[in-house]
């Protein structure tokens, strides 16, 4: 009897201990207590008012929910800086030239592009910096403001900040 005990308090232990290795994020250790997120300036060609703004808050909301690192606004552990280099539309499908002779685009794509520095002070060879980038297709017949800017931009930033986590925190 007393090794069945044994065997179930060595078995806990273990299991136990090794819940802190992986978490469900798929985040992996990591080396340090806190994160800061400076502002990402929107430096592109073409202007969206207030997008800096909410990429900034989306990936420290994202990071904040998915790891257990506290936000700083200045000496953090880890550094996430950078800027929005990119913001445009392009015309995607054309459409066949009908008997009044248009011709056209049938969808249109919204590409955002964010520059990236990632400085881990604990563990300098994580650092980097790297251009992210995703898209969002709608409609030409559609404009691109309310509530399809909206769907756009915030399909983009999950994307975009899921993948600056990836690649900073997840190491997939």
């Amino acid at each position: 009897m007393k090794k069945v005990h044994y065997l179930i308090l060595t078995v806990s232990l273990f299991v136990l201990n090794s819940c802190s290795v992986y978490n469900f994020t798929g985040a992996s250790p990591i080396d340090g207590k806190t994160f800061q997120v400076n502002f990402f300036q929107n430096n592109a060609d073409l202007i969206e008012p207030g997008i800096d703004r909410e990429f900034t808050l989306n990936l420290q909301d994202l990071i904040m929910n998915q790891t257990n690192l506290n936000l700083v606004t200045t000496n953090g552990d880890l550094v996430y800086e950078g800027e929005i280099t990119d913001y445009r539309i392009s015309p995607m499908t054309a459409t066949a030239v009908t008997t009044g002779g248009d011709a056209g685009a049938s969808q249109n794509r919204l590409t955002i592009r964010v520059n990236v520095r990632f400085a881990n002070k604990n563990k300098e060879t994580d650092d980097f910096e790297k251009t992210f980038e995703f898209y969002y297709d709608y409609p030409a017949r559609q404009q691109l403001v309310g509530s399809v800017l909206n769907e756009a931009i915030k399909t983009i930033f999950e994307r975009i900040t899921q993948d600056i986590f990836n690649e900073s925190l997840a190491k997939w």
